[in-house]
């Protein structure tokens, strides 16, 4: 166990951070929030004007992941009116087992600078007795330190530049005006159905290596396979009902016991607006490709991840974070689960196939993926209920669900339904007509394509 510090410092402009911020911009988890409008998140994205906020018991927790193993020199809290009288500042090296290395019992609130003398990947403050008779609030929550990794490089093997870049993007911060009828929906429907199932390929994490990746169930292009380019899916047929959406969409395979479970019929996977002000999305670029969650995620992780919706419901449960244990018989698997929509403008991949798409703070894209593009929400549907014993993923417990996107659509299509659904304020279906406004007409005839 460490050395335990007792005490804080108020800081002061004369005052200077030691080592580098490690944190801003780094996943965060806690163990509540207050409101939807008081992520974790907000807690580490240099914005002073956003907070993470708890729900009003003790105790409560907020953690970040600096991504490796650091030196921890300094920790800076600035708390809201609501703030933490007792806490501790830990770390680990793994997020389960904690070490203590600052306490206090006195805290009054304001900006804290703590120095600190500890070391690990994951750094949280740990409240155990609330200033007020509200929840834990703070506005920033940054740690400082010496990493043990080298600075991020922005090029080379794996980076994958947009053509032409996009630059030049403010994140808009507006919030559109009222409308009547009112507008409540931004968003159409790319219906696609399995088109390859059961194939241990990976074209975005495994490229080029047939066999390399745990098995995947395809959605929307028939063509897709370890060696899929933009050009082949360009050139490749389709199983969504829009033939001018090409893109590739795969997930981990469903098992029961030994057999694969396949979704049946169309999937619904949402474009949508993941901003506030819906008329600031811009279409995908072609060849844009990402993944969204991680197969190594642990219960807590998926539970807190920023783009987790309603996780798993069969039946009468809903917002289940690990596939349930039963499900009424004659029900079905769901699992809803929402993609990054900020991109950082420059790159259509990165290495870790992730790091050039961010997920909004309350509403609003970060200065560092400032282009608004539509949010991706897979609500996939699988034909297993009773007892779900058995029922696992290629990729391991319902927790490491993910997916991967590639996109291939047709520019001008997906311009016409992002133009008249995103930014129009729309409840679209695939033809991009919404049922409930029919005098807005729809962007494409009959036949699913332009007019």
């Amino acid at each position: 166990m460490a050395s335990v510090v007792v005490g804080a410092l108020q800081l002061t402009a004369a005052d200077a951070a030691t080592g580098t911020l490690l944190s801003q911009g780094r996943p965060a988890l806690a163990s509540s929030t207050e409101l939807g409008e008081t992520p974790a998140v907000a807690a580490v994205d240099g914005n002073n004007a956003t907070r993470w906020g708890s729900l009003w018991s003790d105790p409560q927790w907020l953690r970040v992941d600096l991504g490796s193993t650091a030196t921890i020199s300094q920790v800076v809290l600035q708390w809201e009116a609501a703030y933490g009288k007792a806490f501790q500042i830990q770390t680990s090296p793994d997020g389960n087992a904690w070490t203590t290395i600052y306490s206090t019992t006195t805290g009054t609130g304001g900006t804290q600078t703590l120095d600190v003398n500890g070391s690990g990947r994951y750094v949280r403050m740990y409240g155990t007795q609330r200033g007020t008779g509200y929840g834990y609030s703070l506005f920033e929550f940054k740690v400082y330190g010496t990493s043990g990794t080298q600075p991020t490089p922005t090029g080379g093997a794996g980076y994958v530049p947009a053509n032409p870049q996009v630059t030049g993007v403010v994140p808009s911060t507006a919030t559109p005006p009222p409308t009547n009828p009112p507008t409540t929906h931004h968003e159409f429907q790319a219906n696609c159905s399995v088109s390859r199932s059961n194939l241990n390929d990976d074209p975005i994490v495994f490229f080029g290596l047939p066999g390399a990746s745990h098995s995947h169930t395809f959605m929307g292009n028939t063509t897709t396979n370890a060696n899929t380019t933009l050009a082949s899916l360009q050139a490749g047929g389709t199983a969504c009902i829009t033939p001018g959406d090409k893109s590739a969409y795969w997930m981990p395979t469903l098992y029961n016991g030994d057999t694969a479970v396949q979704p049946t019929g169309p999937q619904v996977i949402y474009y949508k607006s993941g901003v506030i002000d819906y008329r600031s999305v811009r279409p995908f670029p072609p060849g844009l490709r990402y993944v969204v969650g991680s197969p190594s995620s642990t219960l807590d992780e998926f539970r807190n991840h920023p783009g987790a919706v309603e996780g798993f419901e069969c039946g009468d449960l809903t917002r289940q974070w690990d596939i349930p244990a039963n499900c009424v018989a004659g029900s079905q698997l769901n699992v809803r689960f929402q993609a990054p929509s900020c991109w950082d403008g420059k790159y259509l991949d990165t290495p870790d196939h992730k790091s050039h798409m961010a997920y909004p703070v309350v509403g609003v894209c970060p200065s560092s993926h400032p282009v608004a593009v539509p949010m991706i929400e897979f609500k996939m549907a699988w034909p297993v209920s009773g007892n779900m014993a058995n029922v696992h993923f290629s990729s391991g417990r319902g927790y490491s669900f993910h997916y991967d996107v590639y996109n291939a659509w047709d520019v001008p299509t997906l311009a016409a339904l992002s133009n008249h659904c995103i930014n129009g304020g729309l409840q679209c279906n695939p033809r991009g007509f919404d049922q409930y406004k029919p005098e807005r007409g729809a962007a494409l005839n009959e036949n699913y394509v332009l007019p």
